[in-house]
């Protein structure tokens, strides 16, 4: 059984049961990722979850959605969120439901596949490991979006390390996407995951790397804090170019939250 999969469902269920006790008043309240309320955050990560599960079940679909929407944006329109057929997206608890409904069918889909398998994606095709471990890092980053709104305290796991390898995997591509030349090679990763175990990534170095909590880390690469907000030790040129602009995303170059904008957890 794919255990990236195991752990999607596992982020998922972390977040559905937070989301239970959001008020309803809370689903029309902006959070600090561009403003968007916590519905347009749920709707977002239940977009995605569709266009997984008809990249799974559908591939020759998939990629007719997939164009119309490169095409809508490239003539300068607004694309459908979700495209042609898709369900109407309903807000507050019926979304939340709704939403954990689709993300546990996608992550039955995942478990029954073959892990070499490629899948189809807005971006490059995906193994389906990265795949699955694409859609942990939305959950979870997403759900910070309404964490930091509440400004509520959040448990973290182990799991957190698929979106570490995540965010290594998309060191090179974080420059690209900017039109910048990577510097090679990628710094030194090492880090501490929630449970105290170590986790290294990249050749050993003295002069260039980045060292700290996987928590922090994690936030950083998804753009959830600024590098001067988070307590990782960032060491030589090229640690700090990547850190100051890293992105483990698709989509066009997005830039982090300014310093202090979203660190309401370390304010006095």
């Amino acid at each position: 059984m794919l255990q990236q999969a195991i752990d999607l469902r596992e982020e998922g269920a972390a977040l559905h049961a937070f989301l239970a006790g959001l008020d309803d008043a809370d689903w029309a309240r902006p959070t600090p990722f561009k403003g968007w309320t916590a519905n347009a955050v749920m709707q977002h990560l239940h977009s995605g979850d569709w266009m997984a599960s008809v990249s799974l079940e559908d591939p020759d679909r998939f990629a007719r959605i997939a164009a119309a929407r490169r095409a809508a944006r490239e003539r300068g329109e607004a694309s459908a969120e979700l495209g042609e057929d898709a369900p109407e997206i309903r807000e507050g608890p019926a979304l939340l439901e709704q939403w954990w409904r689709l993300l546990s069918r996608l992550c039955d889909l995942m478990e029954g596949e073959d892990p070499d398998r490629r899948v189809a994606w807005v971006g490059p095709d995906m193994g389906l490991r990265s795949f699955a471990t694409a859609r942990q890092m939305e959950t979870w980053a997403h759900g910070q979006d309404i964490y930091d709104l509440l400004q509520a305290p959040r448990e973290h796991f182990d799991r957190l390390a698929n979106i570490c390898v995540l965010g290594c995997q998309t060191f090179g591509w974080t420059f690209r996407n900017r039109g910048l030349e990577p510097p090679a090679p990628m710094p030194c990763v090492r880090l501490t995951l929630p449970s105290g175990a170590p986790w290294e990534r990249g050749a050993e170095s003295a002069t260039d790397r980045v060292e700290g909590q996987a928590l922090d880390f994690c936030r950083v690469v998804t753009q959830g804090r600024n590098i001067a907000d988070v307590d990782l030790e960032v060491v030589g040129e090229p640690a700090r170019a990547w850190m100051a602009i890293a992105q483990c995303f698709a989509g066009p170059p997005n830039d982090p939250p300014a310093p202090g904008a979203r660190a309401w957890d370390r304010r006095s």
